[in-house]
C-alpha cells in the first residue's frame, strides 16, 4: 500500500479500535478453542464464555475420569440451552492423552533440580534410575536409536533444550549438551522435533476414551499427538 508519505508496513492501519470493535460471528475468522476445566465448567461460567464467542469446547482427556467429564458436558449443553444456542454452534473437541515421553524421577526426594548452560546430562533409557544434574531418565526406551549428534530434545514444554552430542545404544544412554539455564521438577514431557517417534497412535486408554465416551455421548472432534500417517487417521 502507497500512502504520500511512502510505502505502509502490513497491518500499519491496525489499531486499538479495530481489534476492539465487535465483530460478527460469520466473519470471524480467528478461533477460541476453551478448555473445560475448574476454573470455567459451572453453567453460568460457560455462558459467559459462550457469550464471549467459543469457537470449541475442549475436554482434556490426559485429566479426569468420564463421570466427570459427562457431568461438564451436561452443563455445557445446559448452558448452551440456556443461551438458546446449539450446542453444534461450538464443537465438543476430545483431545486424548496420547502416548508421551517424560523424564523421570529425582534421586533424595528431590522435588527440583537446576541445569547449567554448558554442562552436560546424560538421558538413560533404564526409567527406574533416580536422577540428579547430571543424569536423568527417560520413559522412551528407543531414545538412543531415535536421535543423532546435533538433534534437539525440548523438555518442560521446550523451557529446557538439550542438544545431543553422542548415543550408546548398548547402554541405552544419550549424552546431552545443555543449551540454557532451567530448573525442572519430575516426570517433565520431553519431545523430539523432526525425530519419526516408535510409538503408537492410540494408546488402550485413547481407545477407551474415543469407544466409551467420544462415540457414546457425540463428540465431534478427535485430537490425537504423533499422527505420522493418513492411517493413523484412519485408526482413529
Amino acid at each position: 500500500m502507497l500512502s504520500q508519505s511512502g510505502p505502509e508496513l502490513r497491518g500499519s492501519s491496525i489499531t486499538l479500535d479495530t481489534i476492539t470493535l465487535d465483530t460478527k460471528d460469520h466473519m470471524r475468522r480467528t478461533k477460541i478453542v476453551c478448555t473445560m476445566g475448574p476454573a470455567c465448567w459451572d453453567v453460568p461460567t460457560l455462558e459467559s464464555l459462550i457469550d464471549a464467542g467459543m469457537s470449541v469446547a475442549r475436554f482434556n482427556f490426559s485429566h479426569g475420569d468420564h463421570p466427570g467429564h459427562l457431568a461438564c458436558l451436561e452443563r455445557l449443553r445446559e448452558a448452551a440451552t440456556n443461551k438458546k444456542v446449539h450446542v453444534g454452534a461450538f464443537p465438543v473437541l476430545l483431545d486424548t492423552k496420547g502416548p508421551e515421553i517424560r523424564s523421570g524421577f529425582f534421586a533424595n526426594d528431590a522435588k527440583k533440580i537446576s541445569l547449567l548452560k554448558g554442562e552436560t546430562i546424560v538421558l538413560t533409557t533404564d526409567y527406574s534410575f533416580k536422577g540428579d544434574k547430571n543424569k536423568l531418565a527417560c520413559s522412551y526406551p528407543a531414545l538412543p536409536s531415535s536421535v543423532t549428534p546435533g538433534q534437539s530434545i525440548l523438555v518442560a514444554d521446550g523451557s529446557l533444550v538439550l542438544t545431543v552430542l553422542s548415543c550408546d545404544v548398548p547402554a541405552g544412554e544419550v549424552t546431552c549438551r545443555i543449551e540454557n539455564n532451567a530448573g525442572i521438577g519430575e516426570r517433565k514431557n520431553m519431545n523430539l522435533p523432526g525425530v519419526i517417534v516408535d510409538l503408537p497412535t492410540l494408546t488402550e486408554k485413547d481407545i477407551h476414551d474415543i469407544k466409551d465416551f467420544g462415540c457414546k455421548h457425540g463428540v465431534d472432534f478427535i485430537a490425537a499427538s504423533f499422527v505420522r500417517k493418513a492411517s493413523d487417521v484412519q485408526l482413529i
